[in-house]
């Protein structure tokens, strides 16, 4: 199986995933850590396009487990966290992950934190080196385990 299919396979089994445990996925650590995942897989190569914003912006607003958020409410998150980003990457990325670390209490929001990183990174069919490493560090916040999502 090529790369390219692997990557939307996967993306779609965490998506599948997911949609599964949507009830379950209501906190608002688990809102706070998402948006979080979603600007830090964004901005994994250190800058984000109009484009690329646009697309994971679409990506948020359209994920079934994520519309038990209002879409404001997400939108307004994720460009905050996309600002501490864009403004001083490194520094950005420290207060980034300490916002995804909030989700660790609860291992199954943790772990759907790691899958929609996951799903936003591959929605382009492809998952970049870039945007693995920063979903690995994540896991590290998280204290879940990276090869448990094949990273």
């Amino acid at each position: 199986m090529a790369l390219w299919d692997r990557i939307k396979e996967s993306a779609s089994t965490m998506q599948t995933q997911l949609v599964a445990k949507k009830n379950d996925l209501k906190s608002g650590a688990f809102r706070d850590a998402s948006m979080a995942m979603c600007a830090l897989v964004a901005a994994a190569d250190g800058t984000v396009d109009p484009s690329e914003r646009q697309r994971v912006a679409q990506l948020i607003a359209t994920n079934e487990v994520l519309q038990n958020f209002s879409a404001d409410d997400l939108r307004r998150r994720f460009e905050e966290n996309l600002n501490r980003l864009t403004t001083d990457f490194d520094f950005g990325k420290v207060s980034v992950l300490q916002e995804i670390a909030k989700a660790k209490k609860k291992p199954a929001e943790a772990r759907a934190v790691i899958q929609i990183g996951i799903v936003i990174g591959g929605a382009d069919g492809d998952f970049d080196k870039d945007e693995q490493a920063v979903v690995r560090e994540a896991c590290y916040a998280l204290d879940l385990p990276p090869h448990e999502f094949d990273l």
